[in-house]
């Protein structure tokens, strides 16, 4: 016998009433309350509340200020008493006078600078003298006929055995003959030395010899 087969594609879908739908939603919000209900953590009746410090940086310590030294005062000591002098006596003072005239001597004489030795007294050298017998010098026979004339002015050096060591020229008659005339007789003359006090010494003199055919 052929099975019989159903069409379900084309039945109605049950229908739900009011009821039946507030029934299910106060299902679901007994199942939420309950839920809740044992999710809840009930709370210690005391918590103690945690106290959180900042900790701060730590402050450089402060640097003690520098005081100055202080001067130490300085002690004074008392000053020392004063010992009566003893009088003196009759013999003691003049014992005491004679040290003080003493040292007073030196004091004058250190006032007083000794006296500086007078400077002995130089003498110049003479050709003049009677006793050196210094003879006149020699007229040249060619400026006697030529009527030359002149004075020759000569300085010379004596050494202290009173001869002549140099002979200048200082001041020209105007001729040759004549100036040599008076040098080759100025060569042969004797001198009185210079000196210096007591002791002979070499020095200048100037000698002034004349040529004149007036003799």
């Amino acid at each position: 016998m052929p099975a019989a087969f159903t069409d379900v594609s084309h039945t109605t879908p049950p229908k739900f009433s009011l009821r039946a739908i507030a029934l299910i939603v106060a299902v679901h919000v007994a199942l939420l309350a309950a839920l809740a209900s044992h999710r809840t953590v009930a709370l210690p009746t005391s918590v103690s509340a945690l106290m959180v410090d900042l900790i701060q940086p730590a402050q450089p310590l402060p640097q003690p200020a520098l005081t100055p030294p202080q001067p130490r005062p300085t002690e004074t000591k008392p000053a020392p008493k004063r010992q009566p002098t003893p009088r003196p006596q009759p013999a003691l003072a003049a014992q005491t006078e004679a040290p003080a005239a003493i040292a007073e001597a030196p004091l004058m004489a250190e006032k007083t600078p000794p006296t500086p030795p007078a400077p002995a007294t130089i003498t110049q050298p003479r050709f003049d003298a009677d006793y050196l017998s210094n003879p006149p010098p020699n007229y040249p026979p060619l400026s006697r006929r030529m009527g030359e004339e002149g004075k020759v002015n000569l300085r010379v050096f004596v050494d202290a055995g009173g001869r002549p060591s140099q002979i200048e020229l200082k001041a020209s008659s105007g001729s040759p003959r004549l100036d040599q005339a008076a040098q080759e007789a100025v060569w042969r003359w004797k001198f009185v030395p210079a000196r210096r006090g007591d002791e002979s010494i070499a020095a200048w003199v100037l000698v002034p010899i004349v040529f004149t055919l007036k003799d």
